[in-house]
């Protein structure tokens, strides 16, 4: 049914109460692997959309929204709202790159890093693990960098 956010307590790693809220945040036929990271005053949802582990069939993509607020609405470059089926196409099949998945970000010495698994068309669908540069654009969405740079 989509990728929900709930409220844990830190102490136990338990929900809240029985009775907290669930927040959806982004439906599609198959989706998952969500991640949320905030940037200046934003919240981003990185996920994925598609089929998973096939080697170089795999049809994986990783898609992003962002928000005000961690519990949505998330709505993608053009507005939509991924709980609709929006979601920009951050990263998906390129070269030999096949259904990155699985994002991450992290901050180091300024820089900011993504990093995410992928299939290997050159070593016949051999899952790999990449990390690439990642900027933010003048209107603040993420931008990974080419493997080619």
């Amino acid at each position: 049914s989509g990728i929900k956010l709930i409220q844990l307590d830190p102490k136990t790693g338990k929900r809240m109460s029985p009775d907290s809220k669930i927040h959806a945040l982004a439906h599609q036929d198959s989706i998952e692997a969500p991640f949320i990271y905030r940037q200046a005053d934003k919240y981003y949802l990185f996920l994925n959309w598609g089929i998973c582990c096939r080697g170089t069939n795999s049809t994986y993509e990783i898609r992003v929204g962002r928000s005000e607020k961690i519990t949505g609405p998330y709505l993608d470059k053009v507005g939509k709202d991924m709980l609709l089926g929006g979601g920009h196409q951050l990263l998906g099949t390129e070269d030999v790159f096949i259904g990155p998945g699985h994002p991450g970000i992290w901050r180091e010495d300024g820089e900011f890093w993504f990093s995410f698994h992928f299939y290997n068309a050159a070593q016949r669908g051999l899952s790999t693990y990449a990390i690439r540069p990642l900027r933010w654009d003048a209107e603040g969405w993420p931008v990974v960098e080419s493997a080619a740079k």
